[in-house]
């Protein structure tokens, strides 16, 4: 795969790296307004489209089997959307919570839930597969309360509708659950993000959380697991590298794999690689280096090569990459920071 390069105007503004630019009349953006960015080429084929109408969109998850992809939008530090897109026609639909069902809390799965919490940043994004179109999506909330809530996610209709049926409360002391994976036998993995010294949590209903042994780094981040629940592979945003360790063996086996950018999320690519996304915002040492707006590469975790696919400046719609996946043979990115939309790059 050719890697791409397109440079646009980035903005780093929110993060506080770089200073606010000076206005210059041009009329505010909205997510209505996002356009396709050229290829510095020349060639139309190679322009960077654009999903519109989410703000915001931090982590993206494709509903297996489906057309639909849901993500995870932001419009403050306590609140933010859930979107329904469809890959078909780009539409974006609002699933909670505008247009949730009536919860249905189950009280013996989450006994340690409250209660239904409808305003909540929606951060990280995973699901546990079901039947007949129905899955438990897991989602990771910020605001009045730190929990991840969860959803009974039905897909197999003419749009996705979400019912919320508990939380999880997040693990006392730490500072930002951030990413989650579903492990077999009805376990959830965590990353605590702290840039000083993060780490994996394990949930399940019988044990409560569980910190998982050898896992402590700096800024752990995204989050993925292998089908049979033997690996994990975290987002080490601090070491710009995707670290795997390894769950019930001893000794804790820690094999990071440098890439080059400080990662965000993480997500199993249809070939069976890790699709790794995140930027560049600041330089790593002395040496001088080009921010990215996004930045995107895939690893075989057999072999821990990496190969480097996406190289994004972003533009003044489109500020933070986040997280990356395939989407019927396109890299699809969602961002943070003032992006209002999910890019679009042919593979």
């Amino acid at each position: 795969m050719p890697r791409v390069t397109l440079s646009c105007a980035f903005s780093l503004v929110l993060l506080g790296v770089i200073a606010p630019a000076v206005a210059t009349g041009v009329p505010a953006l909205n997510a209505q307004t996002c356009e396709a960015d050229g290829d510095p080429a020349g060639d139309p084929a190679r322009a960077v489209k654009f999903v519109c109408g989410t703000t915001n969109p931090e982590d993206l998850y494709q509903v297996p089997n489906t057309p639909w992809v849901i993500a995870s939008g932001r419009t403050s530090d306590s609140e933010g959307p859930i979107y329904a897109v469809d890959s078909r026609d780009h539409n974006v639909r609002e699933i909670f919570p505008a247009g949730a069902l009536a919860p249905q809390h189950d009280g013996d799965t989450y006994r340690a839930c409250p209660g239904p919490n409808y305003v909540f940043q929606p951060h990280g994004l995973t699901l546990r597969e079901g039947s007949s179109g129905v899955h438990t999506l897991y989602v990771v909330g910020h605001g009045a309360r730190e929990a991840i809530e969860v959803f009974e996610l039905d897909a197999g209709g003419a749009l996705p509708t979400m019912k919320w049926i508990g939380c999880i409360p997040a693990p006392e002391g730490t500072r930002r659950i951030n990413s989650i994976t579903a492990l077999p036998g009805g376990y959830l993995g965590a990353t605590n993000f702290d840039t000083s010294g993060g780490e994996l949590w394990e949930w399940h209903p019988t044990t409560g959380w569980i910190e998982v042994p050898g896992s402590q780094m700096r800024g752990p981040n995204g989050l993925v697991s292998s089908d049979d629940g033997r690996w994990f592979y975290v987002g080490g945003w601090s070491d710009r590298a995707l670290v795997r360790v390894s769950r019930g063996q001893t000794p804790v086996r820690v094999d990071p794999i440098p890439v080059g950018f400080n990662v965000d999320n993480v997500r199993w690519g249809p070939n069976g690689k890790i699709i790794v996304a995140g930027h560049v915002t600041r330089c790593a040492g002395p040496e001088p280096c080009e921010p990215a707006a996004a930045r995107v590469a895939e690893v075989d975790p057999s072999t821990f090569a990496v190969e480097q696919l996406l190289d994004y400046k972003g533009n003044d719609f489109f500020r933070l990459g986040t997280v990356a996946i395939d989407v019927s043979g396109e890299i699809w990115i969602g961002g943070i920071n003032g992006s209002l939309g999910i890019a679009r790059f042919p593979r």
